[in-house]
């Protein structure tokens, strides 16, 4: 499925996340990473860097997209200050902990999914019931259905689970590591760490 539109109006322009999918851009343009064992040279702006760094440009795309889609509605919860230290937050995690499974690679981290991991996290804690209008290919036709947020979300951390799990076990020689076990780990942390920034969350349930 293809999400194009959630229901929740924001409150406040999004000034904050149309800078991240900016940075995304520019940063893929510019393509730097981080490679686990240089871990001692320039350490802060390597990992930040590649908290923006993409494996291609549907992986750019597709992450920008569901940013886009749902990084205003947490964006707009947190506040822009708050939001952007979240998102930072859950890339630095997926990154430690990236390095802690992968200390001796030399291949560039790819670490943009697991901040953006953990904003669809955010998402599906404060807003379950949303409703969301997606695309779904079919061979002859392309429906437009609407359906919670809650399956939406749900249905791409399995299919991060299944499939983009066992991509990056069975991928073998590549120019850099997307991380996806890590991206699903920042999914995880994305939720918690949204009690931590933004306590006891108004929660708005969308249901029509």
């Amino acid at each position: 499925m293809i999400p194009f539109r959630a229901n929740i109006p924001s409150r406040r322009y999004p000034i904050a996340t149309i800078c991240l999918i900016l940075a995304n851009f520019s940063v893929f343009a510019y393509g730097l990473g981080f490679a686990p064992k240089e871990l001692d040279r320039m350490i802060v702006v390597s990992v930040l860097v590649s908290l923006f760094l993409h494996g291609g440009w549907l992986h750019l795309l597709g992450n920008t997209w569901y940013l886009w889609i749902f990084g205003d509605n947490v964006e707009d919860r947190l506040g822009h200050l708050r939001f952007l230290i979240f998102y930072l937050c859950c890339g630095v995690f997926a990154t430690s902990i990236h390095v802690l499974m992968n200390s001796e690679s030399v291949l560039p981290t790819i670490g943009a999914s697991g901040s953006i991991s953990g904003v669809l996290g955010a998402y599906l804690v404060v807003y379950p019931f949303s409703r969301v209008l997606a695309i779904i290919p079919l061979f002859v036709s392309w429906p437009v259905v609407e359906m919670p947020s809650m399956l939406v979300l749900c249905s791409w951390f399995l299919f991060q689970l299944s499939v983009g799990g066992s991509v990056e076990l069975v991928s073998g020689q590549t120019v850099a590591e997307v991380a996806l076990w890590l991206q699903i780990g920042s999914f995880l942390s994305g939720m918690v760490l949204l009690g931590i920034i933004a306590p006891s969350p108004r929660r708005r349930y969308y249901w029509v």
